[in-house]
């Protein structure tokens, strides 16, 4: 039997959860002016996605990766829906 799918599909699961409270937190404590951060990291998977040979960790990176540049569009989002007052905003940041 491949686990190989499975196991992937776990990961793409934990991720994605894992990083939707980041980048709340993240804009919240930093802005959306975090965002180099996430690009640099995305570039980084990428990069280690091409490299590593084995390809259940290699699509682990690969997904690691795009969800980092995603996190890029949510900051931005996030952002929005702060303003909307969805979420609330950090008292300690300057207007």
């Amino acid at each position: 039997m491949n686990f190989s799918g499975i196991i992937i599909g776990i990961f793409a699961f934990i991720i994605t959860g894992i990083f939707h409270p980041i980048v709340v937190k993240s804009e919240y404590y930093f802005t959306e002016k975090i965002w180099p951060l996430f690009l640099i990291l995305g570039i980084i998977s990428a990069f280690l996605s091409l490299i590593i040979q084995n390809h259940t960790l290699s699509g682990i990176f690969g997904i690691l990766s795009f969800v980092l540049l995603w996190c890029i569009r949510e900051l931005k989002e996030q952002t929005k829906r702060v303003e909307k007052g969805w979420f609330p905003k950090n008292p300690k940041r300057k207007s």
